[in-house]
């Protein structure tokens, strides 16, 4: 009996995993949308917060209520968190997405592991094995075959787009080794909610001073999908994937997660009408398999 539990445990996080997955992925497929009634990114990004801080400030308050009060340094600390790793990342990535396929976007984003390593080994002077400098060529060769094949749609523009997203994913990075300890010592779902409320209130101020309030009177068409950028594609996958890695672990719900840039190609296919060629899935391919056997590693 407590094994068949155990089973349906790791089948019920491993579907967490994988449904958080694609909805993150949506995202930009969402944000793609949006893009096609003249926002930019300020915009888009601003809806996005606007809708999802009631979520996120509420469990915010919930977790307040339960844990005593951090003190002055990781108040600083939450707020360069939140900053860093919810407020700049998101910025630059969906900046990015006005210049560069769906799919693009979702495999850049997808070489996150291989910045944390980058990172260690530059900062940290962490030793690099043979395993990973296979996975590191499998992936980066990948990605060369995706944005050439970019290239050659939607031309010179891809260069900036993909420089920004890799910025953005540069920035997560960052937030993922800064906030290892942390998220250790004060729990991950106080650590995000937070953090979330710091992003999104940085979000909004942008807007404010950059754009004029009327802005926000957009068609009924412009806020409902804003409304799904931020619940559907933010608030769920951001607490499915929490509640998966307590059930399946960190290294298991990184790995189900696979599945994310291969529901954006999809999506980008049938939804925007996104051209595909043999290269691009042969890159896809690598980049995945590249971060596999990182994250087996």
């Amino acid at each position: 009996m407590n094994e068949t539990r155990r089973r349906q445990n790791q089948l019920i996080g491993l579907g967490m995993a994988i449904i958080g997955a694609i909805l993150f992925s949506t995202k930009a497929i969402v944000a793609k949308l949006l893009y096609r009634y003249q926002l930019d990114a300020v915009t888009v990004i601003a809806f996005r917060m606007l809708f999802s801080l009631p979520v996120f400030a509420c469990v915010a308050i919930w977790q307040a209520r339960r844990h005593p009060k951090l003190d002055a340094i990781d108040r600083w600390r939450l707020l360069l968190l939140g900053l860093l790793g919810y407020y700049l990342s998101s910025f630059l990535d969906f900046l990015g997405l006005q210049f560069i396929s769906a799919g693009l976007e979702r495999l850049i984003l997808f070489l996150t592991p291989s910045f944390v390593l980058t990172i260690h080994v530059i900062w940290f002077k962490r030793r690099v094995r043979s395993i990973e400098f296979l996975s590191l060529g499998l992936a980066y060769l990948g990605i060369v075959l995706v944005f050439m094949h970019d290239l050659s749609f939607l031309g010179t523009s891809v260069v900036l787009g993909s420089g920004l997203v890799l910025g953005s994913a540069i920035a997560y990075a960052s937030y993922l080794i800064l906030s290892g300890e942390m998220v250790a010592r004060i729990g991950p779902l106080r650590l995000v909610s937070y953090a979330m409320c710091v992003s999104s209130i940085a979000c909004l101020l942008q807007f404010v001073l950059l754009k004029p309030l009327s802005t926000l009177v957009q068609p009924q068409v412009v806020l409902s999908l804003s409304f799904v950028n931020a619940i559907v594609c933010t608030v769920f996958p951001v607490f499915l994937t929490m509640f998966a890695i307590q059930r399946i672990g960190a290294a298991t719900a990184s790995q189900a997660g696979m599945i994310g840039p291969v529901s954006t190609l999809i999506l980008g296919v049938f939804i925007l009408n996104e051209p595909i060629s043999g290269w691009q899935i042969v890159g896809s391919c690598l980049v995945m398999i590249g971060m596999y056997l990182l994250s087996k590693k």
